[in-house]
């Protein structure tokens, strides 16, 4: 492991405690990969992009490394790479091949995106990277970026904090077994033709997504997250009898959270677990004010620090087990990947808010919106969705692995019918 006084580019990391789990279960199609984009008001000027990324090379070195699998761990190995700037023109979030970087960044027209491996790190320090190339892509431009807007400026040495695993900073002992959780409700449609991921993306008003949070007495996550299982509601109802009667009752929805809020950190690596807020529907059919009720609840509750201390405490343990540490790499990739979907089968969706960007006046004033896209799901999920917010603009993104909609179509179909506009975008 890396210490203060190396070389930041001789250094190897570990991966940090959410990363473990991906090498294990990726695959071309599930590729643990997400995308973040920001499109401008005037089109990429592909020179200026360049030597924007170019003057980024060094500043993050915790990026530029590859995965290689020692015997008992993987871990992360520098790798005198370039960073890849490619034209945007294939599906999003495409697997890594061995001999790349785990990201890359993309140009099209008028947007910029940066698309992360989830072992590298999570939204919040993709968004940090995608903030600080955007600033001096403008300055390599001729435009004025404020002195007092924060970014990663080139040329700095990165601090040990940036690289830390804070699983483990804020790591300790809680004797405490998980609970046993059954088996949530998944969406029972096909899955499309390779290539299955598909992206649907739309547009919403966030001063009139707000006032509907607020009308509720809600976080805009909570309502979103009642709106989802709503949603689901209506696609079990709608199936057979027989169908209902087979299918597991329990509607769950995973809702990623940042931890950075509840433990100081600057690191730009993994640090987030989730809540899961759900409804079971063995009780009966649920109003839609009854399903706010309980995410309310249930997120206030799940977020509470001590058990959030207890959750990190629970993932951390594993990885120090003596009897875990002496498993040799394949034998602990095959537990993994079993865990991986045992896991899966706990919840029927996802909602990641990646909650409100805001860069400043002048910066914001040549900005569209930022769209985030989520990994691709896995066969058992099959349709997740991601959600992030800049100068009065919600862009709601739906991954999608099957040949239905329907689950978009129940969400933006109850949106409007609550008076909200709905805008879909063209891909």
């Amino acid at each position: 492991m890396a210490d203060k006084n190396q070389d930041i580019n001789d250094f190897w990391l570990r991966l940090d405690n959410a990363a473990k789990i991906y090498p294990a279960i990726r695959d071309k199609e599930l590729t643990s990969v997400f995308r973040i984009s920001v499109q401008l008001k005037e089109r990429i000027k592909a020179k200026q992009l360049l030597q924007a990324v170019h003057s980024l090379e060094e500043r993050f070195p915790y990026y530029k490394v590859k995965l290689k699998a020692g015997f008992f761990w993987y871990y992360l190995e520098p790798a005198d790479l370039p960073i890849p700037v490619i034209p945007d023109k294939e599906i999003p979030c495409r697997s890594f091949g061995k001999q790349e970087l785990m990201f890359r960044v993309l140009a099209k027209e008028s947007s910029i995106s940066v698309e992360f491996s989830h072992i590298l790190t999570d939204g919040t320090g993709a968004l940090e990277f995608l903030k600080s190339l955007l600033l001096v892509y403008f300055e390599k431009c001729q435009r004025n970026v404020p002195a007092t807007v924060s970014r990663h400026i080139p040329g700095e040495t990165p601090q040990p904090e940036e690289y830390e695993d804070a699983y483990k900073r804020y790591f300790k002992k809680i004797a405490a077994r998980p609970p046993k959780i059954a088996k949530a409700f998944h969406v029972p449609f096909r899955l499309r033709e390779v290539p299955r991921f598909s992206v649907l993306t739309v547009v919403l008003p966030l001063d009139e997504m707000l006032k509907k949070a607020k009308e509720y007495e809600v976080s805009l996550t909570e309502y979103l997250t009642a709106v989802y299982l709503h949603s689901l509601q209506q696609v079990y109802n709608q199936q057979s009898s027989f169908r209902k009667h087979t299918a597991n009752k329990i509607l769950r929805i995973e809702v990623p959270v940042n931890l950075r809020r509840l433990f100081p950190s600057r690191t730009m690596r993994n640090f987030s677990l989730y809540v899961m807020p759900g409804i079971d529907l063995r009780l009966g059919h649920y109003t839609f004010d009854e399903i706010i009720k309980f995410v309310y609840h249930q997120v206030r509750l799940e977020t509470d620090k001590k058990l959030i201390s207890k959750m990190i405490s629970r993932n951390v343990s594993g990885e120090k087990n003596p009897a875990v540490k002496s498993l040799p790499l394949f034998i602990k990739s095959f537990f993994l990947s079993k865990l991986y979907a045992i896991g899966t089968r706990q919840y029927s969706g996802v909602v990641t808010n990646m909650g409100k960007i805001d860069m400043g006046p002048e910066i914001n004033n040549v900005i569209n919106k930022f769209v985030f896209i989520p990994p691709p799901p896995n066969k058992i999920l099959r349709v997740n969705c991601a959600v992030v917010g800049f100068d009065g603009k919600l862009v709601l993104t739906f991954g999608n692995i099957t040949v239905s909609k329907e689950v978009e179509r129940q969400f933006l179909v109850f949106l409007a019918a609550q008076g909200v506009p709905v805008k879909i975008m063209k891909q």
